[in-house]
């Protein structure tokens, strides 16, 4: 049985534009055919089973011609593969993919069509720019910039466009002057208000804004290139009031996230809701302990148990894992009180519906110490799953007062091979700051690098070309061990505070 061709609209750059359906597709397809608009943090949302093939099109560079493109999508799809054509924009908005679907049906293959958002109303959006508005237009057309070069002359009817309103090009960087200069000659006033836009909807979004006669010039001295769409129309003139996205406060800001894959994406979510173009370069992954004997045993006992003490989300969770493999539920810990390091920690309880009797205030051995001084501990049995390498401060303390402290590896950390080459490709494309939430993320990332690299990184905070920031205290101790600048640490020891600080920062 053939299979099934979903033309895919990724939208114009920013990934939460992508549609639900979108999502879904992307999910469940055996093969992902993408261009090079798509924005790459969509590709983690295919299955990693699938097969990924890039066939991007870059100016005159094309990996795959649109003939070879349309062959590969029926070849895949009479292969019996669910397939995503993912492209930017919206397929059937200059995208091509009227020929792609034409090739499929031709054969009598399957395929379906799921819109996206075109970069033609979202990146003016972005910009502050809406396409019709009924102070300054009602009308708007859609006109691509660079026509089939196979025609022997244009198709477009600039006497028309002259009389719309609002007029958005697609992909006419390039021929801006020639395309200004047509309007222009059709009768359009050369005074009329014109933007150019670049890389819309992401934070690289670049907005160059003139008049129909002076754009070309201007978005040459800016150096603008594409992909740019340019707008022409009184609504243009409406940027200065309304920009919003230009003005958020991490605006541009290259942040780099060391945090896990699996936690990152809290932290990633929040700087890029204000603006902040994230890279993730996880220096830590999650493993089970390489003996996981002395974790089960202890839950297999655990009515032995008087308290049960959970030091980071990972704990909790690894702590449950194991719990369930051996036939149990949050019922097995009634006998026992429950302390938490820190507010996540405690989130990380809730939601296996327990509440902690004691949560420090802090992500900090320290300040679970103090606030489980009040509860006058002694003479009990204490449980503290944890990672496998973990500082001694809190069952040392928690002994001398005369309890019995069994401490188990409920996980251990290791450093994605990955993240190596992820991290020179940071580097070298620049960065503006460093997120460190645990003095191993700091340790990893820095014996990633060699001595060279180090040095670079150092000598960058000291300068304040690098901003560093830590979650609190021992973190940031940590990091100014390998020489580092810390300039950025909260009072409160989460990523919501860790977010505000760094925000204020840069505000200063």
């Amino acid at each position: 049985m053939s299979g099934k061709v979903y033309l895919v609209g990724a939208g114009p750059g920013d990934p939460g534009l992508l549609t639900l359906k979108g999502a879904r597709v992307l999910a469940s397809c055996d093969a992902l055919v993408y261009d090079w608009l798509a924005n790459p943090e969509l590709l983690e949302l295919a299955p990693e089973s699938a097969l990924r093939i890039y066939v991007g099109k870059k100016g005159g560079d094309h990996t795959m011609s649109q003939s070879r493109i349309n062959q590969l999508l029926c070849d895949l799809a009479a292969d019996g593969k669910t397939v995503v054509r993912l492209k930017g924009g919206d397929p059937f908005v200059f995208g091509r993919g009227g020929e792609e679907a034409s090739a499929l049906a031709k054969k009598g293959l399957a395929f379906e069509v799921v819109p996206g958002v075109t970069s033609a109303i979202a990146a003016p959006a972005y910009a502050g720019i809406p396409v019709t508005d009924r102070r300054a237009t009602t009308e708007v057309a859609f006109v691509t910039g660079h026509e089939d070069p196979s025609k022997p002359e244009s198709t477009i009817k600039w006497d028309a466009l002259a009389q719309i309103g609002t007029v958005v090009f697609l992909m006419g960087v390039k021929n801006l002057s020639n395309i200004c200069a047509r309007l222009i000659e059709a009768g359009r006033d050369p005074a009329t208000p014109a933007a150019a836009i670049r890389w819309g909807s992401t934070p690289q979004q670049e907005t160059v804004s003139g008049t129909l006669a002076d754009l070309p010039g201007r978005v040459k001295k800016a150096g603008l290139k594409p992909p740019a769409i340019t707008i022409v129309g009184q609504v243009a003139a409406l940027r200065d009031e309304l920009a919003w996205f230009e003005k958020l406060p991490l605006f541009g800001k290259r942040i780099l996230v060391t945090r896990a894959r699996a936690q990152a994406s809290r932290l990633s979510q929040d700087l890029s809701a204000l603006g902040a173009k994230v890279i993730e370069v996880p220096t830590i992954a999650f493993l089970p302990p390489d003996d996981p004997e002395p974790l089960a045993t202890a839950i297999d006992l655990l009515e032995d148990f008087h308290w049960v003490i959970f030091t980071s989300p990972n704990g909790v969770e690894a702590f449950f894992t194991v719990l369930g493999e051996a036939g149990k539920d949050a019922r097995a810990l009634a006998g026992c009180k429950l302390a938490a390091i820190g507010p996540a920690t405690a989130t990380a309880l809730a939601g296996h519906g327990l509440t902690a009797e004691v949560t420090a205030r802090t992500f900090q051995a320290e300040g679970l110490i103090e606030a489980l001084q009040s509860h006058r501990l002694t003479g009990q049995r204490v449980l503290i799953p944890r990672a496998a390498e973990a500082r001694e401060v809190l069952p040392e303390t928690i002994a001398s007062w005369g309890n019995l402290v069994q401490v188990v590896p409920a996980y251990r950390t290791v450093r994605p091979p990955e993240s190596t080459m992820l991290l020179a490709q940071a580097l070298s494309e620049g960065l503006d700051a460093i997120t460190f939430t645990a003095s191993s993320t700091v340790t990893n990332l820095m014996e990633m690098l060699d001595q060279t690299g180090r040095e670079e990184l150092v000598r960058q905070s000291k300068q304040g070309e690098l901003t560093i920031a830590a979650i609190g205290p021992i973190t940031a101790d940590t990091a100014r061990g390998y020489g580092l600048q810390v300039r950025v640490q909260p009072e409160r020891f989460t990523i919501e505070d860790l977010t505000q600080a760094l925000t204020a920062h840069f505000a200063s």
